[in-house]
């Protein structure tokens, strides 16, 4: 499963939007979404899985590969997380 936990107003988060709605598109690959800001339980969600990773948004968590993303970044290092190749190290 993939997460993204974001919040409406984050800039990071709303320059990710475009990536993500490509992700699914493009490569058919579906992200679930959780708004954290306005959003309690889907904060608390939010803590199930940044066990001290990330502590922000947007924050994106692959369930099967423990793998996750802090923040921005390309499309091309969203796709090698979501379908779980090897990213660049960070």
């Amino acid at each position: 499963m993939l997460l993204e936990f974001y919040g409406d107003e984050c800039p990071h988060c709303i320059a990710m939007a475009p990536l993500v709605e490509r992700l699914a598109k493009e490569d058919g690959i579906k992200i679930e979404q959780y708004e954290i800001w306005h959003n309690d339980d889907n904060s608390i969600k939010m803590d199930e899985y940044d066990t001290g990773l990330c502590g922000g948004v947007p924050f994106f968590f692959n369930t099967e590969t423990k793998e996750f993303i802090c923040g921005s970044t390309s499309y091309e290092d969203l796709k090698a997380w979501a379908t779980g190749e090897k990213r660049p190290e960070r």
